[in-house]
């Protein structure tokens, strides 16, 4: 019983086959999907794609998200926190993807921290948690983190690289990480935050459809693949792939407020 806890399912690369995607992560027991929106528009795609029962044996369970990216940080609209409600109301269970991208700068630094402020004033007003997203952007993030825990507002750092000063603030501030098919990759350098996060603090996505795992480089990435990143974080954390489907299923549920049956 895995969860695949961030993937781009609205992505135009699933648009052909989105069916079948879903069935195939059926069969290797993926039996949860959070479709994560990097819009409001794209929110809005998300919000028709929640749904199933993965009692059913054929398809995960898909909840879904409502947040803006940091790439598109500039367009988003100034009345984001009550937007961002609207969705909550309708049932979105995170908001984001937000956060901090300064690789790629597409939206100027202080539009990226004013609208992820948005989404925490709005989570915080909500209750939901956040799906964060950072990029070279760890000394402005762990400020963020903190200031968000003094507010009761929780969160996960998605795709984490495994900058330990980060992970720490993380933990203390009662956050949880998530990894990706780039644990699986030679040129991972976050080993040592696989080894020291506490088993009830981290999950596994494939933020499809990019970054497939070792060894399906350069293929699509989709739920399917979690058993991947599963084997490989128990490989690196010395832990049964049992072990560690359990752990990170159980923080994923609660982490989220989800319970696996539940309906629409």
């Amino acid at each position: 019983m895995l969860i695949d806890t961030h993937c781009h399912l609205t992505h135009e690369r699933f648009r052909d086959d989105l069916p079948e995607v879903l069935s195939n992560a059926a069969r290797v027991g993926v039996t949860g999907v959070i479709a994560v929106a990097s819009d409001l528009d794209d929110a809005r795609v998300v919000e028709g794609l929640v749904g199933g029962d993965p009692r059913d044996g054929r398809t995960p369970r898909i909840w879904g998200t409502a947040g803006v990216h940091p790439h598109t940080a500039s367009k988003a609209p100034d009345e984001l926190p009550e937007r961002l409600g609207e969705f909550a109301d309708r049932g979105a269970v995170a908001l984001g993807e937000c956060g901090l991208d300064y690789h790629y700068d597409l939206s100027p630094r202080d539009a990226q921290l004013q609208v992820l402020d948005d989404h925490v004033e709005a989570a915080r007003s909500t209750g939901l948690p956040l799906v964060v997203h950072c990029r070279e952007a760890e000394k402005d993030m762990k400020e963020v983190v903190r200031g968000a825990a003094r507010r009761g507002v929780r969160g996960v750092l998605h795709c984490f690289p495994g900058d330990l000063d980060l992970l720490e603030v993380a933990i203390e501030s009662d956050w949880r990480v998530s990894f990706t098919g780039l644990v699986t990759f030679s040129s991972f350098a976050g080993v040592e935050a696989v080894r020291r996060v506490p088993r009830d603090r981290y999950m596994l996505e494939t933020d499809g459809p990019y970054m497939a795992p070792v060894p399906l480089r350069g293929r699509r990435n989709e739920p399917a693949l979690v058993p991947h990143i599963r084997d490989r974080v128990a490989e690196i954390r010395g832990e049964s792939p049992d072990d560690v489907e359990r752990d990170t299923t159980a923080t994923a549920l609660s982490f989220f407020g989800i319970e696996e049956g539940m309906t629409p």
